[in-house]
């Protein structure tokens, strides 16, 4: 079957790397499912060689991913700051108040736009996930149960509503049709209105050999140059360009119509693509090294747990995030290795990962069980995690983190 670029339609030939096969990171098993079968769907990554999306195909709909989904945004404390920081900024940037609009594509649980509430500011939004908008509604966020794309752009239209401040947080990376979705924010932006849209950077993946982060969610691994052109088609431009610390290092692209020139370009967004040209994203040779060290990396890990076992101590694990799964997976990692893992979602206590099968429970099992080790899993999040198991030393116990490399901690 011939393969084309979500982006550019162009051949899509190249391929970054195989991770083989993987169930859906963030379909969670309850018991009842463990005597059947999982689906299993290819984790092969391809580059297009014409404007340099990396991209995986579209395997599974997203209508299978996320209408009952598990992940809720305000489970991490470090996220709920980023977030309320993100509002007071943008408020003072673009001096927003009561007479503006602020829209949000796939808002989640509220863990953000409450933040606009409490400041008197509208909101709207837009979450295809009806348990987890249920509570967004609870905080006082209007939110719209829809995919979004150019048929929601058109019905928000239809009720009198554009987007002064069009927000997207780890969304864009989501989204099957790309072109779709930035032809729906560039109908439904304010004719001044701005757009901002954050995604983990591929240069940083590539870099920090971050290969768990790919999975089925995430149909594209975007650089600065690949969102600049794909923005470009639907008459919108970049002007300035952010570099954050979250999910391993990420961007947040700010974003006009072209005909808008209220906002002048920083100097930032040449100096970015002067930056991933420069560390070869804009070439085959830039991504030749990741498969072998993205081999190395679950070697090593397997290597830990291997030995951990032969000394007869135990190894537990932390967070159930979809990034885990990626991982555990394609490591072949199961219960031999981890007798379970916890998380602070009580949406996923009780329930099995997807693959690996190994267990969720509520993080008071940690002391309960007192094992040698924790496997951090979603290390991103690393030193909040430390912080807040920084009990586990009282027996001796010590923190790992899986990525970049093998590490223990404490």
């Amino acid at each position: 079957m011939r393969l084309a670029c979500r982006s550019c339609a162009a051949p899509l030939e190249h391929v970054v790397i195989d991770l083989g096969a993987s169930p859906l990171s963030n379909r969670f098993l309850a018991s009842q499912d463990l005597d059947g079968m999982e689906p299993t769907f290819p984790l092969k990554v391809y580059v297009c060689t014409r404007c340099w999306l990396m991209q995986l195909p579209a395997a599974v709909a997203p209508e299978e991913i996320f209408t009952d989904y598990a992940y809720f945004s305000s489970y991490s404390d470090t996220w709920l700051q980023h977030a309320e920081r993100y509002a007071d900024d943008m408020i003072a940037r673009l001096a927003l108040d009561a007479r503006h609009k602020v829209v949000e594509i796939a808002s989640n649980d509220g863990y953000l736009l409450q933040f606009f509430v409490r400041r008197g500011i509208r909101v709207l939004g837009i979450e295809p996930a009806a348990n987890v908008a249920a509570v967004a509604e609870a905080k006082g966020v209007r939110s719209l149960i829809r995919f979004f794309g150019t048929a929601t752009a058109d019905e928000i239209l239809r009720a009198g509503e554009r987007a002064d401040l069009l927000l997207g947080n780890n969304v864009l990376a989501h989204v099957p049709d790309l072109n779709d979705f930035i032809a729906g924010m560039a109908r439904v932006l304010a004719p001044q209105g701005v757009i901002t849209m954050e995604f983990p950077h591929l240069l940083r993946l590539i870099e920090s050999n971050q290969f768990d982060t790919i999975y089925h969610e995430h149909y594209s691994y975007l650089s600065f140059g690949a969102a600049e052109r794909a923005f470009e088609r639907h008459g919108l431009s970049l002007f300035d360009v952010e570099e954050l610390p979250s999910h391993g290092g990420s961007l947040r692209i700010f974003a006009r119509h072209v005909a808008d020139q209220a906002h002048p370009v920083s100097e930032r967004v040449p100096e970015m693509r002067r930056r991933e040209q420069h560390a070869g994203l804009e070439e085959i040779d830039g991504y030749a090294a990741f498969a072998s060290r993205v081999e190395e990396t679950k070697r090593g890990l397997l290597r830990f747990l291997i030995a951990a076992r032969e000394r007869g101590q135990r190894v537990a694990a932390y967070g159930a995030p979809a990034k885990g799964n990626t991982l555990l997976n394609y490591c072949g990692i199961r219960t031999d290795f981890i007798d379970y893992t916890v998380d602070r979602s009580e949406h996923k206590q009780g329930r099995f990962l997807p693959g690996s099968r190994i267990p969720i429970f509520s993080p008071e099992r940690l002391a309960e069980t007192k094992p040698d080790y924790v496997l951090i899993l979603p290390w991103n999040l690393r030193d909040e995690i430390a912080a807040q198991l920084s009990y586990v030393a009282q027996w001796g116990g010590r923190l790992v983190v899986p990525i970049p490399r093998i590490e223990v901690i404490g």
